[in-house]
């Protein structure tokens, strides 16, 4: 194990000054530090193959750049990797993190496929990839290494980091940043978040009825609604951060005598915002579309997201929602979601971070989570 410092010391020794990438537990110390330092540049991208376009970008105007993001976001890096750095030269550091690894720590069921497979998937992409150091003597050959390739290939490389590479990292509080809109925007949303995520999905549940499907972003939000209350008309998302809206509306699509409620979370719904046009000109009249709003990626250690700068509501109507409401208030969210007025709508629901220490799994597998869900649906009509 080594501390996050001695890398990052390393890496700027050798150019490198600025990091961008999505949260993952593994990397958490590592983006900490970066966020914390006074003379680095940490970009908190929506996406893993934006966040390979911002380094991309940064290395062409001469500042070399360090990407950091989990192994399962790899895919949607792969576009920019095989036709913006590869077709232009534009050499990147990668840190990517290796949930599921085979013989190492175990992980949860959504890494494992991606875990069998992450060093291939980078050789077919021609990144060659090393271990990242997990002692301080190891860090200077790793980053030579890694270095050399780059300045005589003009291509990235990968350092694949295990659990437990680098010790923890406590994140700086800092004041939030003053919100920027656009004068005169469509919605104006309360920010004042007056009740945490279990309260509003307590709300939630409280209000669903026999007809009602609900489908929870990955992440705290469907661990805190199957310790609420596990029930068979539930789904829990894992990994396919931000997919939890698009999996809504063909839900939604294939059985119109339901209704389907997906419970969102900001960083996931940043991630794939485009669902928004999608679902806007598709308008399933029964889907209620529900965002909760903490302002940061909190089950990954608390990384901030760019919400506190977004008007999801301003954006939901843009896209062609009916109607988008803020709700910050538990009571006010059961009465919305009780309210069965057909047509599309999306709540902008302000949430206070936090989550019990003793925050239980869920105890059925996804698989047995789905098959439950198919037979609670029963044949369609």
């Amino acid at each position: 194990m080594i501390e996050a410092g001695e890398f990052i010391a390393a890496a700027t020794a050798r150019g490198f000054g600025l990091y961008t990438g999505v949260p993952c537990s593994y990397l958490t110390p590592f983006i900490n530090h970066v966020i914390n330092s006074p003379t680095l540049r940490y970009v908190g991208a929506v996406n893993e193959g934006d966040a390979v376009a911002v380094a991309a970008g940064a290395e062409l105007g001469g500042l070399p750049a360090v990407v950091m993001f989990q192994n399962s976001g790899l895919g949607n890096a792969v576009n920019p990797l095989t036709s913006l750095t590869w077709t232009f030269h534009l050499p990147v550091l990668l840190i990517v993190t290796w949930r599921g690894e085979p013989g190492g720590a175990a992980d949860e069921p959504q890494h494992e496929l991606m875990g069998r497979i992450t060093p291939q998937l980078l050789e077919l992409m021609g990144i060659p990839w090393a271990p990242f150091p997990s002692t301080s003597e190891a860090i200077g050959p790793a980053l030579d290494r890694a270095c050399g390739y780059m300045r005589r290939e003009g291509r990235p490389f990968a350092l694949v980091m295990s659990k437990g590479a680098v010790a923890a990292t406590d994140l700086e509080p800092r004041p939030p940043q003053p919100l920027q809109r656009w004068p005169g925007g469509a919605v104006e949303p309360e920010r004042f978040a007056k009740a945490s995520r279990q309260r509003m999905l307590g709300a939630i549940q409280m209000a669903l009825r026999a007809e009602d499907l609900v489908v929870a972003t990955t992440g705290y939000t469907g661990r805190e609604l199957c310790a609420l209350d596990d029930r068979a008309c539930q789904l829990y998302m894992v990994g396919s951060m931000g997919c939890a809206a698009s999996l809504g509306l063909g839900l939604a699509i294939a059985r119109p005598e339901k209704r389907v409620i997906v419970v969102d979370g900001d960083g996931a719904l940043l991630m794939r915002l485009g669902v928004l046009a999608t679902l806007g000109v598709e308008r399933p009249a029964n889907l209620l579309h529900i965002v909760f709003d903490n302002g940061m990626h909190e089950s990954t250690g608390g990384q901030a997201t760019v919400s506190p700068n977004v008007d999801l509501a301003a954006l939901a109507v843009a896209a062609g929602y009916p109607r988008a409401l803020v709700v910050s208030d538990p009571d006010e969210l059961r009465e919305y979601v009780d309210w069965r007025a057909p047509g599309l709508r999306l709540l902008h629901v302000p949430i206070r971070p936090g989550v019990a220490a003793d925050l239980p799994r869920p105890r059925t597998t996804p698989a047995e989570v789905a098959a439950r869900l198919r037979q609670h649906l029963g044949p369609r009509s």
